[in-house]
C-alpha cells in the first residue's frame, strides 16, 4: 500500500513539474518563429500593397484589442491599457507654464482604434499611419503646478481627460535587425500630430480643494474652451500618448518579426549596405 501510494504522489509530481514547464515556455517566449493565424502578410513592391498594410495592421490591432496571451504577458491588456508615470514640464512666457506628475494612468478606447492608412517607406523602411481613435480617455491620479489659460493651479488628485474623434499622424522610425534567421524592427522614435474633435475633462482638487465652486466652474470653463484648453495642454498629451505607444510598439515588435508583415523586407545588412553604397 506504502509503495502504490508514493508511486501516485510520484506521478502526481512529475504532472505538475509538466505543467509549469509548459507554462514556463509561454512565459519566456521570446518571438514568434511561425506566422500567427492573425497576420496578414503583404508584399512592399505589389502595387496594392498600402491596401494590404492598412487591412494587415488593423487585424493586429483588433487581435491586440481582444487579447494575444504572449503579447500580454509584456504589456498587460491593451484595452484598457496601464501607462507608465508621466513627469512633465512646461515653461513659457504665454499662456502654460506647467509643471505635473501623473500617475496611476489607464486609457481606454484603443481597442476600437481605426487604421485609416498604413505607409512604409522603401527607403529606411520607417513607417506613416493614420490613426482614427472614436473615444481615447486617459484616468488617473494627477500633482500639477502652473498656470493654463492665465488661471493659476496647485492641486492633486483624480483626474480624466476624453479625447473625442481623434485623429492621429504618427511618424515612426525603425531600424531593420535580425535574430533567429527573421528580420525585426526596432522601433526607435515616434513622433505625433493629433487633431481632436472634441474635449472632456475633469480635475478634482485642482486648487488644493480650497473651493469646490471655484473647482466646478474652472473644469466648466475648460470644457466650453476646449479647443483652447487642448491647445495648451498639446504637449503633455502628446507626450504621454507617444510614451505610451513607442513602449508598445517596441514590445509588441521585438515579439513578431517583420516577415510577418512584410514578405519582401531586406535584410539589416542588405538595407544598411545600399544606403552606404549610395553615399559613397
Amino acid at each position: 500500500m506504502l509503495k502504490s501510494a508514493l508511486l501516485r504522489t510520484s506521478a502526481v509530481l512529475k504532472g505538475l513539474l509538466l505543467v509549469f514547464a509548459c507554462l514556463s515556455s509561454v512565459r519566456s517566449l521570446e518571438y514568434y518563429t511561425e506566422k500567427p493565424d492573425f497576420m496578414q502578410t503583404c508584399r512592399i513592391n505589389e502595387p496594392e500593397f498600402v491596401k494590404c498594410s492598412t487591412s494587415s495592421i488593423q487585424k493586429l490591432m483588433d487581435q491586440l484589442g481582444k487579447g494575444i496571451p504572449e503579447i500580454m504577458e509584456v504589456i498587460g491588456t491593451f484595452d484598457p491599457l496601464k501607462l507608465k508615470p508621466i513627469q512633465f514640464a512646461q515653461d513659457n512666457q504665454g499662456a502654460v507654464t506647467l509643471h505635473a506628475n501623473l500617475t496611476e494612468m489607464v486609457a481606454t478606447g484603443l481597442s476600437k482604434l481605426v487604421i485609416k492608412e498604413s505607409k512604409v517607406s522603401k527607403k529606411d523602411y520607417s513607417w506613416e499611419t493614420k490613426i482614427y481613435i472614436p473615444k481615447l480617455r486617459l484616468e488617473g491620479q494627477y500633482k500639477m503646478a502652473g498656470r493654463i489659460l492665465l488661471i493659476p493651479l496647485n492641486g492633486a488628485g483624480h483626474m480624466f481627460i476624453e479625447i473625442e474623434k481623434l485623429n492621429i499622424l504618427m511618424r515612426t522610425k525603425t531600424r531593420l535587425y535580425e535574430k533567429g534567421g527573421f528580420t525585426f524592427y526596432n522601433v526607435t522614435k515616434i513622433r505625433m500630430d493629433l487633431a481632436p474633435g472634441g474635449l472632456k475633462t475633469n480635475f478634482e482638487n485642482i486648487f488644493n480643494g480650497n473651493s469646490k465652486e471655484v473647482e466646478r466652474s474652472t473644469n466648466l470653463f475648460f470644457n466650453e474652451n476646449w479647443r483652447d484648453f487642448f491647445e495648451a495642454l498639446r504637449p503633455l498629451v502628446t507626450e504621454t500618448v507617444e510614451t505610451t505607444l513607442l513602449d508598445i510598439l517596441q514590445k509588441v515588435f521585438h515579439l513578431i518579426p517583420a516577415n510577418f508583415f512584410v514578405e519582401d523586407i531586406p535584410t539589416s545588412e542588405q538595407l544598411y549596405a545600399k544606403k552606404k553604397e549610395k553615399k559613397e
